[in-house]
């Protein structure tokens, strides 16, 4: 009986590390698109000059993916459809969510400084 208690206790604290691994943190940073990674060239679109945020759209609209930089690393954000990464496109954002590997599930932002 004790070596059955034993096995669960083990396979329930194998069970729970990837839940550990994936705890929530803030990070500061801007919504970008892929194509532009944070870097919005002024004449990138037919020579029109656009704000980052309508940059990032334009892009977007185009096949770039949204994305998240911060301290100068591109990170992959992972729901792409989610409205309030697109209500940020191109702003300074406080992001929290969670990492695996080089990219983010946003859980909630808000407009930083």
């Amino acid at each position: 009986m004790r070596s059955a208690f034993g096995a669960l206790v083990v396979i329930g604290a194998l069970a729970a590390s990837p839940l550990a691994a994936q705890k929530q943190e803030t990070w500061n940073g801007v919504i970008s698109d892929s194509n532009c990674n944070g870097k919005h060239a002024g004449d990138e679109h037919a020579g029109k000059k656009m704000t980052d945020a309508d940059c990032s759209i334009a892009c977007v609209k185009k096949g770039a993916k949204y994305v998240f930089v911060s301290d100068g690393k591109v990170f992959k954000l992972a729901n792409q459809s989610s409205k309030q990464i697109a209500a940020h496109a191109g702003q300074r954002v406080e992001l929290t969510g969670t990492m695996s590997g080089d990219t983010i599930t946003a859980k909630t932002m808000k407009a930083s400084k």
